[in-house]
């Protein structure tokens, strides 16, 4: 493992998978997780690029038929931060892991301010040598500026940066910005890539 470059994550359905968040925010509104899905993220790309929880939550409970009640809309705003940024116990050990061999880590994430907050304050965060989130930049991938200003927030160059995320279009993206991008597939798998196949 190269040791020079810094390895970079995406969070949600990388680091942090979706399983966790999706249940719990339908059981706080009373509907299944498929009912769930379309009010969700119909709205989520202008929430990651930045606009009010409140616009988003209350787009989400009038696709829903529900009234945006201002105790609604604040616990769903906390539950939707606090599992997205709440890291499932294979994710903390592929992080420790690498920190541990002394691999310099960043993550870019398209989530929204609110996420972004919370993941600030996280503890995991603490070892994180950079963090980029959309809605603090106004770029989102797989805008090719994201890119590029992840770049420039690291100080890396794009041979400097190996970046795994859930999405292709997200990777063919990084790749043809420069950086060896990877399409997740699970941290044994990132380890297959760094030189490793076992977090240990």
């Amino acid at each position: 493992m190269d040791r020079s470059r810094t390895v970079v994550f995406d969070l949600g359905e990388v680091l942090v998978p979706s399983g966790g968040v999706m249940p719990r925010l339908a059981a706080e509104l009373g509907v299944t997780v498929a009912e769930l899905g379309p009010a969700y993220w119909s709205g989520r790309t202008a929430f990651d690029l930045g606009c009010s929880a409140e616009e988003y939550w209350t787009g989400v409970l009038a696709a829903l038929g529900r009234d945006p009640e201002p105790a609604l809309l604040a616990a769903l705003s906390e539950t939707d931060s606090i599992k997205w940024s709440t890291l499932p116990q294979v994710s903390a050990d592929l992080l420790t892991h690498l920190q541990g061999r002394g691999v310099r880590l960043g993550v870019l994430s398209n989530a929204p301010g609110p996420l972004a907050a919370a993941v600030r304050a996280a503890q995991w965060a603490g070892g994180i040598a950079h963090l980029v989130f959309s809605a603090e930049v106004a770029l989102a991938k797989p805008d090719p500026a994201i890119y590029a200003h992840a770049d420039t927030v690291y100080g890396t160059e794009p041979g400097d940066v190996v970046f795994f995320d859930d999405r292709v279009e997200n990777v063919e993206a990084a790749r043809a910005h420069g950086w060896d991008a990877h399409v997740w597939a699970g941290a044994d798998a990132a380890l297959d890539i760094l030189g490793r196949s076992v977090v240990t």
